[in-house]
Formats: C-alpha cells, structure tokens, sequence
C-alpha cells in the first residue's frame, strides 16, 4: 500500500485507524460473550440478601464507594494488609460493580465479620469515636430512617431480568427474610437455606424497628465473607481487573 497517499489523506488515515481499532477491540470483546469460563464459579458466591441488597442500595446513594475501594490488588503490599485479592466472581451478582478507584478510607472488599456490629454501629454513628483520625462524616441519621421495603420483591425481580439467580420462592419470601434478618426472630432456618452465611440479629441496636442503618450494616457484614480461600480453587482464582 502506497503509505505517503494514506500520510496525505487526514480521512483515509482516520478512517483505518478507526478499522484497525475497532478489529482489536472486537477481538478482545467478543470472547467475552462467548466464553462460560470467563467468569468461573466459586463455591459460596450467592444473591444478596433482600437486606443486604437494600444496604448496598444505601451504601452506593450515600456515595461511599467514593472513598472506600471494593477491589483488593495482586500486590503483596494490598494482600498483606486487607487480605486475599479480589476475585471475579466475587461481583459477579453485582449491579453496579463497586470496585471504585480511589482509597480515602481503606478498602472495605474483606470488612465483613472483621468487625462487630456494635463497632460498625458506632463508627457510623461517630466515626472519630473508633479511628480519632478519620475524616468521615456522621451517618447517624440513618438510624432514624425507617427501611423502606415494600416494592422488595419487585427489585429483586428487576436484578433477576440481568442475571441474577433470585428464585421465585426468594421473591416471595423477600419480606419475611427482611424482616428475618434484621430481628434474628420468625423463620431464620430457611432464610439461611436461601442464603448461607447470612448474618442474624438487631444490627442497629433498635429491635422495635427494622432502618436504613441495619440494612447497611448487614451489607457491610457480608462483604468478602462468601467465598472460602483456604479451598484450592479460590486461592487460585484469577484476580479481577
């Protein structure tokens, strides 16, 4: 190909770079779509909790993922200090992903069952209570917000339209595992079949009503809890990226 008639022409030379990027780009997509093993399963990954659901819903209106980052990388210095790096599966039920990209705060991809909930309580409520240096603002009013739930069933319908597993029997059952869950009272047995490891009991500290601050903690508590890395195929999962 005649190179100087391509230097020449500011459109030919758009247009095929444009060609040339495109090819590449297709190359790296379509796999994607095509291949079961691009996102391989993990034993112990499932759906949010309705409860763990509405606080992350909490947790990305309040914007923390500004702050905090969800994604811990394959470095020894990030392993080191929060723990085993993220895998993909471990966002694979979510929508939107929350990786974030900027560290004012720590990384919270490992905090659940780090701490209590009663820790967890007051660093919401007052964050320079339990780190005198954080520059976090107070999310006290929280507590005094009543969870708005009603529609539950109809969210959780909604994320199964994009791929995730919610069964009908969990859509039926949304409201009871809210209140389940938030209280530690009525059928906790079968919440836990639908949702292994799922953590019980009053999280705000306020059993005579089920808020916005037990939704969030609950969402807290759960994150980086699911998956076992002392099993051989999560220890060797890929890392996200």
């Amino acid at each position: 190909m005649n190179h100087a008639l391509i230097e020449k022409s500011v459109a030919l030379l758009f247009m095929l770079t444009f060609i040339v990027i495109s090819i590449g780009g297709l190359v790296q997509i379509v796999p994607l779509f095509k291949i079961a093993t691009t996102v391989p399963p993990v034993e112990g990954m499932r759906p949010y909790t309705p409860l763990e659901q509405l606080g992350r819903n909490i947790y990305t209106r309040e914007g923390c993922y500004t702050c905090h980052s969800q994604m811990i990388r394959p470095f020894r210095d990030e392993v080191e200090r929060y723990g085993h790096y993220s895998i993909p599966a471990e966002s694979m039920y979510d929508h939107p992903f929350l990786w974030g990209s900027k560290r004012t705060g720590p990384d919270l991809a490992r905090v659940g069952g780090k701490y209590s909930n009663a820790w967890q309580l007051a660093h919401l409520v007052n964050p320079q209570s339990v780190v005198p240096v954080s520059i976090m603002p107070s999310y006290a009013f929280l507590k005094d917000k009543p969870l708005q739930y009603d529609d539950i069933d109809l969210h959780l319908n909604a994320l199964r339209s994009v791929g995730v597993p919610y069964s009908d029997e969990m859509l039926e059952k949304a409201r009871a595992d809210i209140e389940a869950q938030a209280t530690g009272q009525g059928d906790t047995d079968d919440l836990l079949k639908r949702y292994p490891k799922a953590r019980l009991g009053d999280f705000d500290a306020n059993p005579s009503e089920i808020t916005e601050m037990d939704a969030l903690i609950a969402y807290l508590q759960i994150l980086g809890a699911l998956v076992d890395f002392s099993e051989p195929g999560a220890a060797n999962a890929t890392p996200a990226k």
